[in-house]
């Protein structure tokens, strides 16, 4: 960002521009202002001397030593020169003790307004003659009353200004009194300098004391600035730290207020998306499976109906002429019958699997007598194939699983290895630990599985050998009912080829560790 666009620089320039226009305003003022100020207070101040000698004068008289010692007093204090002369121009009074020549030519120059003319016998009429007498150019009439002038005023011979007050007490006795102006115009010019000097320090220490305060403000904001930034960017991890409980902090607060309210809203809506994504997802699955289950269980039924429609149409046109053409024309029906209704169980169960429908339920069980009693129910087949099937495990396996969909699992990988075997036509059934789970293989000798068909034989209605199958009795369907409820229960299976054969396996987990305490 452009520094000239940041807070702290634009607060720090308008506290700067704030600092320098103070500054510029104390130097005009005193510039301006500072005479006329000082002019007035030394006004002030010799009418206060004059009203305050006047006062003792009234109450003491010019003439006694009470009044001489206050004036002392008021004089010394405000270092004022004071010239008190009663009518006949006789000197009662002065500051001015050393030289009383000046003294006169003082008094005589407040009176007279001539500074060269030397006092003579005036009377007292001839000096209240000259009280309207034209004043030297130099001087500067400020303020008049009845009883007193004050007047700005320049001595030539002394080449200095000065404030003076002439005229008269109550009393009738001639007053006055001269105070200097001290070089005010050196003291503007020092005064002016000196402030110069001041406000260029003032100026510096103000900016750096302004940067420094100007970060403490915008340090937080720019922090903020940071967080709402990976905010924007779905960052909620970051959070404002502050000990400062201030508007500022006030507001870090809140953000992280927002900042999780924020992170818990969407994180419910990508929760809402994902769930809406996987009801779209599992629609169109259903869909598809919709689908492909119609055109799988048509293509599946359709030899069967055509057999079951062949021989009814030839029973029924009297083909079969004899018993025993017709027991068999009515055995083949009968036969595809059971198959198709056997194809529309499995179909069923797996439908009732795959869409969640069949309730999972946990137990624990002990594995051996189940395969057992499943090959003996088995016996049937196994003569009519003549197979023989070995599994010579007598100890007790105990697992966890839903004990009715492990019946399944194994049922189907027996009832495929007895449909396949061949060679020796030999199924062995092994239970071996293997960690924390057990692990059931069916193998059976016979033709390994193609790598082409390993991981499609899975799939509904797949068949490795479509003929073998029809000639069996197959429905392509008996695997996937095992990945279905493999994955059902999250444990693994597979196949494995061997140099004789193939085995079937799957893992549930053991529960051997406190079952046979259990028994």
């Amino acid at each position: 960002m452009n520094w000239k666009k940041s807070i702290r620089f634009q607060l720090a320039a308008v506290f700067i521009i704030l600092l320098l226009a103070v500054i510029a305003a104390i130097f005009f003022v005193n510039t301006a202002f500072l005479t006329r100020y000082y002019i007035s207070n030394k006004k002030a101040e010799i009418v206060d001397s004059y009203e305050q000698m006047n006062a003792l004068s009234q109450s003491l008289g010019v003439s006694s030593e009470g009044f001489k010692s206050g004036a002392d007093r008021l004089t010394a204090d405000k270092s004022l020169l004071v010239v008190v002369a009663d009518p006949g121009m006789k000197i009662l009074y002065t500051t001015e003790r050393e030289s009383k020549k000046m003294t006169e030519r003082l008094l005589w120059r407040a009176i007279s307004g001539d500074p060269i003319q030397e006092p003579g016998n005036e009377t007292a009429e001839d000096v209240r003659s000259d009280r309207g007498a034209v004043r030297p150019p130099e001087d500067v009439i400020l303020y008049e009353t009845d009883e007193y002038k004050i007047t700005k005023s320049t001595d030539p011979a002394m080449k200095s200004d000065y404030i003076e007050l002439w005229g008269y007490m109550s009393s009738g006795d001639l007053i006055f009194i001269r105070t200097p102006l001290e070089s005010i115009r050196e003291s503007v010019y020092l005064s002016t300098r000196f402030m110069l000097y001041i406000g260029i320090l003032i100026a510096l220490v103000g900016v750096v004391v302004i940067w420094f305060v100007t970060r403490r403000i915008t340090d937080p904001i720019l922090k903020l600035t940071e967080i709402s930034d990976r905010m924007a960017h779905l960052d909620f991890d970051v959070r404002y730290e502050s000990e400062v409980h201030n508007e500022i902090g006030e507001l870090g607060l809140h953000m992280n207020e927002m900042s999780m309210q924020l992170e818990s809203a969407i994180s419910d809506l990508k929760s809402a998306n994902l769930k809406l994504q996987q009801d779209i997802e599992k629609k169109e699955q259903i869909e598809n499976m919709r689908n492909e289950f119609i055109s799988n269980v048509s293509h599946e039924l359709k030899t069967p109906i055509a057999l079951i429609s062949g021989y009814a149409e030839g029973l029924r046109d009297g083909i079969a002429d004899d018993e025993v053409s017709r027991n068999e024309y009515l055995d083949v029906i009968i036969d595809e019958s059971d198959k198709m209704g056997d194809l529309v169980k499995s179909l069923l169960e797996l439908n009732h699997i795959e869409f969640g429908s069949r309730d999972v339920e946990m137990q624990r069980f002990d594995l051996v007598p189940v395969i057992a009693g499943i090959i003996s129910s088995s016996e049937i087949l196994l003569r009519q194939f003549g197979v023989s099937v070995t599994f010579e495990e007598d100890a007790p396996r105990y697992v966890w699983s839903d004990e009715s969909m492990t019946e399944d699992v194994f049922t189907n990988y027996l009832t495929n290895a007895i449909h396949y075997a061949g060679g020796e036509k030999r199924i062995s059934v092994t239970v071996e630990d293997r960690g924390e789970n057990v692990r059931v293989t069916v193998f059976n000798t016979g033709d390994n599985i193609s790598d082409e068909d390993m991981d499609r034989i899975w799939e509904k209605f797949y068949k490795v050998d479509k003929a073998r199958t029809r000639e069996v009795g197959g429905s392509g369907v008996g695997l996937s009912i095992v990945k279905a409820v493999m994955e059902t229960l999250n444990k693994p299976f597979g196949v494995i080829n061997y140099d004789d054969g193939v085995g079937f396996w799957f893992e549930l987990e053991s529960a051997s560790g406190n079952g046979n305490a259990g028994r």
